[in-house]
């Protein structure tokens, strides 16, 4: 049976890892290495790293840092950040990560989706979407290249592309919600939720466990992602990797 997983995301910028706001400059946070072996021991439902460098600066994913993440952890790890090909894919899945997200490569080449499933099968392959509010009239815009690019596809479109395309995952995260710890877009959460039965995750916004309850609730059986509320501690952000779970899904 399906159960509402909590995950951590985190951003590898620089070879360090960073926590943005709204997709701009971030703080530093610390090293992944050690990151992964301090959720090792929270027993994360799943971690989720993304080099934000990668797909902006046009290289390839750094195949011996993810090697020696895959090596350390001892939790389900999804990949993004630099991915193009269904052979840089499968690499990936062989260094022991369950999953690999794609975000501009399959807006500017979506048979890319298809070639991942081919490769290393449709439960593998995660489609993430960066929304971004426009103006009064405008809706919503998805952006890529760490929010720089706009494309003019919708987001419920997208999804249902991706979804026929053969994704087994979609991941909406909420560029104005970004680390600003101030709630999910739960209202873009619904309407994306009913695009597609494919399993969904939604990031951008959580600021506390109730946060994710209220996702839950919205929504159903779903992934709660977060960087900012497992990463900073208190009012002033002290930096402390933590984890914690709503209480309706503690076993």
């Amino acid at each position: 049976m399906l159960r509402s997983r909590i995950i951590p995301c985190l951003l590898i910028h620089d070879g360090g890892l960073n926590k943005t706001e709204r997709f701009k400059p971030g703080k530093y946070v610390g090293d992944p290495l050690n990151a992964v072996k301090i959720f090792n021991e929270k027993q994360v439902d799943e971690l989720v790293l993304i080099d934000i460098d990668a797909t902006s600066k046009r290289r390839e994913p750094d195949f011996a840092r993810l090697r020696s993440i895959a090596i350390e952890s001892r939790m389900p790890l999804c990949y993004g950040g630099g991915v193009t090909t269904a052979e840089q894919a499968a690499r990936i899945i062989s260094l022991g990560f369950e999953k690999v997200s794609v975000s501009a490569a399959a807006l500017e080449r979506p048979n890319l989706i298809r070639e991942m499933a081919t490769a290393i099968g449709s439960q593998s392959v995660v489609v993430t979407i960066d929304v971004k509010k426009g103006g009064l009239f405008s809706g919503e815009n998805i952006l890529t290249h760490n929010g720089t690019r706009k494309h003019k596809i919708s987001v419920t479109d997208w999804i249902k592309q991706a979804s026929l395309l053969g994704a087994g995952e979609i991941v909406v995260n909420s560029i104005d919600r970004d680390g600003t710890m101030s709630g999910y877009d739960l209202d873009l959460a619904k309407r994306a939720r009913s695009a597609t039965d494919l399993p969904m995750t939604f990031m951008g916004g959580a600021g506390s466990v109730a946060d994710m309850e209220a996702l839950i609730n919205t929504v159903g059986v779903c992934g709660a992602a977060a960087g900012s509320l497992f990463v900073f501690k208190g009012a002033f952000k002290a930096v402390l990797i933590n984890y914690e779970r709503p209480k309706q899904l503690v076993a």
